[in-house]
């Protein structure tokens, strides 16, 4: 297998595949489940599909710096697709579906993509949006649609041996989200960002070539790709990882000898509920559970002391690992739990907010007074520094660095969430918390969810940290309602019948006003593990009535 090497001042993300394919050219790259059996792709055959199916993209007239859309679910053909689309220079677009026909029908107006691809079950949304049917180009990746190449006449091709030589600042990826004023804004990533990304990820996450990993958050595949980890694509359904089925992801960790994983919180609760039921049923997978991992990396929402030291116990050779990160920058700091003190635990039942370790030492991180809502100015480096918060002040965390996010697609969204600072663009993560005396980043939850009152300011995860640390609180979130301070709490199966009463003892710092059970606390749709606060006053409208 031969390929054209971009030249040396030029990038191509592309080409860090190619450097793995060449040195590990047999083996898995990629793992799914298939059926009742499995699907597995060396680096030398993603490298070979992937080049295929750029073959294809060429043979439809797209060109560099044309936008492709994808419907894909995480899969292998969905890493085929974007690693054929980054070496055409193509733009990788990507939203989601769920969010409804009006969000698509936006995104496709501001994007404007000449080509999508799907399975074909993504396809019946042509029927129901018109910014689809615009697409000039559709590709089905299974399954038949109507007036759609199918992706099966990629064994027919020949591979495009060349890669596009791009720009480190040329797009390759853009993600929309939905945006604060209801328009959608799209996070915009480079070739050099995802490079520079890929470099902060593979230092701080420690990617070793030959490790296996089971990997749920797809970014994080593609840092896989790039340094020769074996990644397993979980069975089951990924858009909602609190709600996926144990078993079968249990058995995966057994039978492909899985060393590491990386996911959401919510994910791993339901992994060790399976490995506890597992276990109790005399299974195979429940003998082993997590204990084969030796790495085990969280994130993507809070991740109080009580899961992470069921996780410590559940991985008597491994390490439990708090990555703390976002859209715009991931990752900002992380944290080995078995580095936590007790004085750390302490510290988090006491109110004083969720520790996540110390920022990775390729950002910048500064505390700033907490201005959330309203727009900062461009600074000179002596105005910043005399606005950045000394240790333990609580403000809005603000980040730089060449992983940070510098900006979003037309600028929606910049005004609200960067400044300058000699030029510099720093980014305000929308996150309140404080740098302690040892340099260790505390989270203390949205800068814009803080209640200030009478009796000063609390924050959410100050409250929701502490309230954990009951063993019967399974969820709890902290609101202003009515001009009170309401803990909302979600009580497990055993929770006392003075469970109101314990709460507030044990929160009497808090300075509460109600305590209010209710059924579950609304989460996100991705991680189902952040708390979705717009839903939850909804909630505490319901049970105000």
């Amino acid at each position: 297998m031969y390929y054209t090497f971009v030249r040396i001042d030029d990038v191509n993300l592309t080409q860090i595949l190619v450097d793995q394919a060449t040195q590990r050219p047999h083996e898995p790259a990629i793992v799914e489940s298939a059926g009742r059996g499995v699907r597995s792709l060396t680096f030398a055959e993603v490298a070979d599909r992937s080049a295929r199916a750029a073959s294809l993209f060429r043979e439809a007239g797209l060109y560099k710096g044309d936008r492709v859309l994808v419907f894909q679910p995480m899969s292998i053909e969905l890493y085929v697709a974007l690693l054929a689309i980054f070496r055409l220079g193509l733009v990788a677009t990507v939203l989601d579906p769920s969010a409804g026909r009006g969000h698509i029908e936006q995104c496709c107006g501001i994007a404007r993509p000449r080509a999508f691809i799907g399975p074909a079950r993504a396809h019946l949304l042509r029927l129901l949006c018109r910014g689809l049917r615009r697409i000039e180009r559709h590709f089905v990746t299974a399954g038949r649609a109507p007036g759609a190449t199918r992706w099966s006449i990629l064994e027919r091709l020949d591979p495009a041996h060349s890669i596009t030589a791009c720009d480190p600042s040329h797009d390759a990826l853009l993600t929309f989200t939905s945006g604060s004023t209801g328009v959608p804004k799209a996070a915009v990533r480079s070739h050099g960002f995802l490079l520079a990304q890929h470099a902060a990820l593979a230092e701080s996450i420690e990617l070793e070539p030959g490790e296996v990993d089971l990997a749920t958050l797809p970014i994080f595949v593609l840092a896989n790709l790039a340094s020769g980890v074996t990644t397993v694509i979980p069975q089951g359904d990924l858009r909602r990882p609190g709600f996926i089925e144990p078993g079968p992801v249990l058995e995966q960790l057994r039978r492909h000898r899985v060393t590491r994983t990386v996911g959401s919180p919510a994910l791993y609760a339901r992994l060790l509920q399976g490995a506890r039921a597992a276990s109790d049923a005399g299974s195979e997978s429940g003998k082993t559970g997590l204990g084969g991992l030796r790495k085990l990396y969280t994130g993507g929402a809070p991740v109080f002391p009580p899961l992470l030291q069921e996780l410590r116990s559940a991985l008597p050779k491994g390490r439990v690992i708090v990555v703390y990160g976002s859209t715009e920058a991931e990752p900002i700091a992380h944290l080995d739990w078995s580095e936590a003190e007790p004085d750390d635990l302490d510290a988090m039942n006491a109110g004083k907010g969720l520790l996540v370790g110390r920022p990775v030492h390729r950002i910048e991180l500064r505390i700033l007074p907490n201005r959330w809502g309203m727009p900062l100015q461009a600074m000179t480096a002596g105005e910043f520094a005399d606005l950045a918060l000394d240790p333990g002040e609580a403000g809005e965390i603000m980040v730089s660095g060449p992983h940070v996010l510098s900006g979003y697609l037309n600028g929606i969204g910049d005004e609200e969430t960067k400044f300058r600072v000699e030029g510099e663009v720093w980014h305000r993560t929308g996150d309140a918390g404080y740098l302690d005396a040892r340099g260790r980043l505390w989270l203390l939850g949205r800068a814009g969810a803080v209640i200030q009152d009478e009796r000063g300011a609390i924050h959410p995860f100050a409250a929701e940290c502490a309230a954990s640390q009951l063993p019967w609180i399974a969820r709890s979130a902290l609101a202003k309602h009515n001009g009170n301070r309401v803990l909302a709490v979600q009580l497990g199966p055993r929770a006392p019948a003075d469970a109101e009463w314990r709460v507030q003892e044990t929160l009497s710092w808090a300075k509460l006003d109600r305590i209010v059970r209710v059924p579950r606390i609304p989460v996100d749709r991705r991680h189902n593990a952040k708390t979705d606060y717009p839903a939850l006053k909804k909630e505490l409208e319901r049970h105000a009535n």
